[in-house]
């Protein structure tokens, strides 16, 4: 009975150690996140531009995407179990927010192709009005196959049975034909935003060789979608932990399977979520001044002028 009790204490303190661990990062940089966020928004000169109204949609999908994977690994620590459309819903705005950072990047990557490529017509296209409408459509394009999975789940399952396992989308979205979905999805979205990206940063990469007078921008826009490239493998890291962890864990020891999922937690959720906003944001001169006068409350030095353009 004693080694009993001293095996489970030991079990607890490991998992409250691992719990620790895991929440103590995220909980950091969302905070420094929501000063990014808060910067923005105290900040509308910079919002009367497209590029900052994408980077502050960036930020807030971001985080909401982090603290919705931190309440799902908290759920699978402390094995809570709740009736199955809760954690649906749960899991479906966190596959949601995954898929908008690819798509972000995705129309990012096309505003400075516009700014570099067609000068003279950017501040046409890219206004605040389309800026909306472009997060209206991703939005849709992102959600689209998380609702064709919420009808066939309201048509083909019990959603008032309680789940038996802690809430994760295999234990919720349980039939074959959920997995083939996501996957498919998944596949679709990454070829659409890589060809997106791939294609702008080799068409700023030509108008960089026959830049004569604005070298210094367009080099700049080059290595910004350079920069986008990475963050999407940053994002690709990120779809995989559904992936990697897809696979059936039916005949598996439930403590095990939470030890697995800490691992891929960690690695791919964590660290990716956690330093993409965080590279773009601090790299841009004009934002990094905002941000270091709301960061320190403050006591930073003078905000430089906005740049036009």
């Amino acid at each position: 009975m004693n080694d009993s009790s001293e095996g489970t204490q030991v079990m607890s303190f490991h998992t409250t150690a691992k719990a620790l661990l895991s929440t103590l990062p995220c909980l950091l940089f969302l905070y420094v996140n929501l000063v990014m966020l808060y910067a923005l928004l105290k900040t509308p000169l910079l919002l009367e531009s497209s590029r900052y109204v994408l980077f502050c949609h960036l930020l807030f999908t971001e985080s909401l995407q982090l603290f919705l994977s931190m309440l799902l690994y908290i759920f699978a620590v402390t094995m809570v179990t709740m009736i199955n459309y809760v954690c649906m819903i749960i899991v479906m705005l966190a596959s949601i927010t995954l898929k908008m950072s690819p798509l972000n990047l995705a129309v990012m990557s096309l505003e400075r192709y516009i700014a570099i490529c067609f000068p003279l017509r950017h501040a046409d296209i890219a206004t605040t009005r389309r800026t909306g409408i472009a997060i209206a459509v991703m939005w849709t394009v992102g959600s689209f196959d998380s609702f064709t999975q919420l009808f066939l789940f309201v048509s083909l399952e019990n959603t008032s049975i309680p789940m038996q396992r802690f809430c994760y989308r295999n234990n919720v979205f349980r039939l074959q034909i959920y997995s083939t979905l996501n996957k498919a999805f998944t596949i679709v979205y990454f070829v659409l935003v890589s060809t997106i990206i791939i294609y702008t940063y080799i068409a700023i990469m030509i108008t960089v060789k026959s830049a004569s007078s604005h070298v210094r921008n367009v080099s700049k826009a080059h290595k910004t979608v350079l920069l986008h490239l990475i963050q999407l493998c940053l994002c690709l890291t990120s779809s995989l932990f559904s992936t990697i962890s897809s696979s059936d864990q039916s005949n598996i020891d439930p403590a095990m399977v939470v030890h697995v999922q800490y691992a891929l937690f960690v690695g791919l959720i964590i660290f990716p979520k956690c330093l993409s906003p965080l590279i773009y944001g601090l790299r841009d001169n004009t934002f990094r001044y905002v941000f270091k006068n709301y960061f320190t409350f403050g006591c930073s030095t003078t905000i430089k002028p906005f740049p036009k353009g």
